[in-house]
């Protein structure tokens, strides 16, 4: 069995870029800094079908990635969180927080319809993290 990006998060998201074991996904809602890792292993819905050294790749994985975006984006808190219960696919949520967000300090899911990122957006915040993670990004 090959990897295959599960359809809502083609659907839902931009494709950044790979670091060595996860692709990283950038949600296209422009209410919140939100990107998102996804081991590319097929089958996968938890984090403990993976293998002891590429559950401790995706921890540094995902541990560079919060700090980066954290200081990228100036967070007030970073939201790190799979829960896979409508996308089984394992993936791991990282959304930059602010106590002036609109959905503070309640979770972001479910909470409002998403806005789009213009296609400027989109460009901007590329050339951002390609700046600050170029070096890991694939």
């Amino acid at each position: 069995m090959t990897f295959q990006l599960h359809p809502r998060l083609q659907q839902d998201c931009i494709e950044i870029g790979r670091f060595e074991l996860c692709r990283l996904l950038m949600m296209n809602d422009s209410q919140y800094p939100w990107f998102i890792l996804v081991p590319e292993k097929a089958g996968l819905n938890e984090i403990y079908q993976l293998s002891k050294p590429e559950r401790e790749l995706l921890m540094e994985e995902s541990g560079y990635l919060a700090e980066n975006l954290a200081a990228l984006y100036k967070a007030d808190k970073m939201n790190i969180a799979s829960i896979g219960n409508l996308v089984p696919q394992l993936h791991i949520h990282h959304i930059v927080r602010y106590r002036t967000d609109k959905a503070w300090p309640a979770p972001v899911w479910g909470k409002f319809d998403p806005i789009p990122y213009t296609q400027q957006q989109i460009l901007e915040n590329l050339k951002l993290i390609e700046d600050r993670l170029g070096d890991r990004l694939n």
